[in-house]
């Protein structure tokens, strides 16, 4: 949990119940959670932030899009923020739509502390990951752009396979000016083998 608040990670809390609303965000903040409230779908959806992190518990029914509608059109905004669906009126149909929305965990009221507990660190731990993945993707990306055309050509080379003779004759230089190619890149990527330039070479496809 404290690595989830590091991270600027809040629990959003979508009800159209105030004393509910309330009551989650008074446990979750004794228990050390960050947490927002909000009273319906629209107001989340137009206070949505693009770097907002952490995780959402929405109601089902909602006054309005409903606590799925809502999540359907975060994943559509391209948001990957982990959610949490409580509701007085589970079916089977609604829980496995939630699930098929990527949902955490699909909750009937009453629910027990511990189970909403569980649920949130669960999708705390897997915003987390996505953030320390995003992280490593701007790292590296900012690493590939100190590159030289040449160097990137090398690389590329590099991640098909080829050794130093084989990208030499593709590029017509000589194995040796290859070789320090290879080794400027290692050193500008913070590659220890070639493997990793292989990686970064992966990388950089994803990136164009």
């Amino acid at each position: 949990m404290s690595d989830a608040t590091d991270h600027g990670c809040t629990i959003y809390i979508v009800d159209d119940d105030a004393s509910m609303r309330d009551s989650l965000s008074l446990m979750l903040g004794l228990l050390g959670y960050r947490t927002a409230c909000f009273d319906g779908a629209e107001t989340f959806l137009a206070a949505y932030q693009d770097q907002w992190s952490g995780c959402v518990i929405a109601d089902l029914k909602l006054p309005g899009k409903s606590g799925l509608e809502m999540q359907d059109e975060l994943r559509a905004r391209g948001s990957r923020m982990p959610f949490l669906i409580i509701t007085a009126h589970g079916d089977v149909s609604s829980a496995r739509a939630a699930f098929q929305l990527e949902a955490v965990d699909f909750l009937e009221k009453p629910f027990d502390e511990a189970d909403l507990r569980a649920a949130i660190e669960k999708g705390l731990k897997k915003e987390l990951g996505r953030i320390q993945h995003a992280a490593t993707d701007s790292d590296e990306a900012a690493k590939l752009a100190k590159i030289t055309r040449r160097e990137r050509e090398v690389l590329d080379l590099v991640g098909k396979g080829l050794h130093a003779k084989e990208i030499a004759r593709v590029l017509v230089i000589s194995p040796r000016t290859v070789e320090v190619h290879k080794a400027s890149l290692m050193t500008k990527l913070g590659a220890r083998n070639v493997a990793e330039l292989v990686r970064f070479a992966l990388t950089a496809d994803k990136n164009i």
